[in-house]
């Protein structure tokens, strides 16, 4: 476990190396959802596999959220691109990175490669949509819902949660109460500069979206697959939001085969950089 200063703030930072001390074929940098999630849903999936397949993993805890600091404020989309970007330097990674990101994790990892095209050689988008008009105001709507309902209803939701999902599941949304509650977080993400599609289509780096097969989000893929030079897409019948939870094994195969097919023919080219999103 490290902490890493990445200017206001310390972040949480776990870094895997390749098993038996071999060379890394590439670097995968991966970003966790927000409110319950941390970087834990990725050690105990797909960490350990990427490692055993030569992988240098880095996972860190966005900030408010796992051992990172909590600030008051200052959790708009930009903030976390500036964490990721200051990450990268103080951890000396210099080459394009693999970028896979859960759920809110996506969108972060989305726009990153609009900001740095030439940092990321790939990006694995799991359940998640760049950031859009239509994306702010959906999740502005949701988080302001699950807050209210959690300020009202707290001891009876975790109640349900304990009694249906388990005491870990629990805990996470207590900590994630006390995050909404402490932190301007409700207000700062839906509140986020969004994408225009000329930003979405100068992504030029393999972009590969996975989606649970019972989840809404399939309907964006012709959409995405009209902006994007090198889009693919994975539907894991099944599976709804928690796909990366629930399986895990076919999730990373997908993610590795894509690392490995760009390892293999270098890293390929990237567009000008554009104005940050």
């Amino acid at each position: 476990m490290a902490m890493i200063d990445v200017g206001d703030i310390r972040l949480h930072v776990q870094r895997v190396p390749p098993k038996g001390r071999r060379p890394a074929v590439a670097t995968a940098v991966l970003v966790h959802g927000m409110l319950t999630d941390s970087l834990a849903s990725y050690y105990f999936t797909l960490a350990p596999s990427f490692a055993q397949a030569g992988i240098d993993v880095v996972m860190y805890d966005l900030r408010g959220h796992g051992r990172s600091e909590r600030p008051d404020s200052g959790y708009t989309l930009d903030y976390n691109l500036n964490d990721l970007d200051t990450l990268l330097e103080r951890l000396d990674v210099t080459g394009p990175v693999h970028l896979v990101g859960n759920s809110y994790g996506g969108t972060v990892a989305f726009s990153y490669a609009v900001r740095r095209p030439e940092r990321v050689a790939s990006l694995s988008v799991i359940e998640s949509s760049p950031a859009t008009p239509e994306w702010a105001a959906n999740l502005g709507v949701g988080m302001r819902q699950w807050a209210a309902r959690m300020e009202k209803e707290e001891a009876a939701v975790l109640a349900w949660i304990t009694a249906n999902r388990g005491h870990h599941k629990a805990r996470q949304a207590k900590r994630a109460a006390r995050l909404v509650q402490a932190t301007t977080i409700v207000r700062d993400i839906p509140a986020s500069r969004v994408l225009t599609e000329d930003q979405i289509r100068s992504v030029r780096c393999p972009a590969l979206f996975i989606y649970g097969g019972e989840s809404s989000l399939v309907e964006q893929s012709p959409w995405l697959k009209s902006l994007l030079p090198d889009y693919r897409s994975v539907v894991v019948p099944g599976h709804e939001h928690s796909v990366l939870i629930e399986a895990p094994q076919a999730v990373g195969a997908h993610i590795l085969s894509l690392i490995h097919e760009v390892a293999e023919a270098g890293t390929p080219g990237t567009a000008a950089g554009t104005d940050a999103p």
